[in-house]
């Protein structure tokens, strides 16, 4: 009598007396039911092999103690769709990880790039202010850089308010107008 006449309780017996020859001819009996279910399933036939092979292996581990309270049959059929289950379960967590990065990749992606220009805008600034003349930039810098008010700034450079007003005004606009022009070749 060959081993593929035998029932799948005879398999399993010679299975468990650890006969390699009855966890075979099980193997050879299920595995293309199984894979065609776990593929369908799945829609991808790498992880379907991989499901199935971890039945089977689990299965052959767990010869000793494996009590069925149905038939063999039908618990390949359950294994397969407990597999199928947390593998899309896993698959999708993995999708679901793999959007967050690259979200939090784009956020990085943009504060970096926000920052380049920052910095650029920066020292644009700074060259503006270092073009100005002497007595705009001294009071630009007090009025900006201290955080005097214009009294102090003016005890602190021996000339009126008026001066100081009129040396931060046109501190004011002369940065005004250079930045407008290096945002807008910025911008093109």
């Amino acid at each position: 009598m060959s081993l593929a006449q035998l029932t799948d309780s005879e398999l399993l017996d010679l299975m468990k007396s650890g006969m390699e020859s009855g966890f075979t001819a099980i193997y050879n009996r299920y595995w293309k039911t199984l894979l065609v279910i776990a593929t369908n399933k799945t829609g991808d036939l790498d992880e379907a092999e991989e499901i199935v092979q971890d039945i089977f292996v689990s299965l052959w581990n767990r010869k000793l103690e494996l009590e069925l309270t149905s038939s063999l049959k039908n618990y390949l059929a359950v294994s397969v769709k407990y597999r199928v289950i947390k593998s899309l379960a896993k698959r999708n967590l993995k999708n679901r990880f793999a959007d967050d990065r690259l979200h939090q990749y784009n956020l990085i992606d943009d504060s970096t790039q926000q920052w380049l220009e920052f910095e650029e805008l920066q020292q644009r600034l700074s060259d503006l202010v270092a073009e100005l003349p002497e007595k705009c930039r001294l009071v630009y810098q007090l009025s900006r850089d201290a955080g005097y008010s214009q009294k102090q700034i003016a005890e602190e450079l021996g000339i009126s308010e008026k001066t100081v007003e009129a040396h931060m005004g046109k501190a004011l606009k002369t940065l005004r107008i250079g930045l407008n022009q290096f945002l807008f070749s910025f911008l093109l």
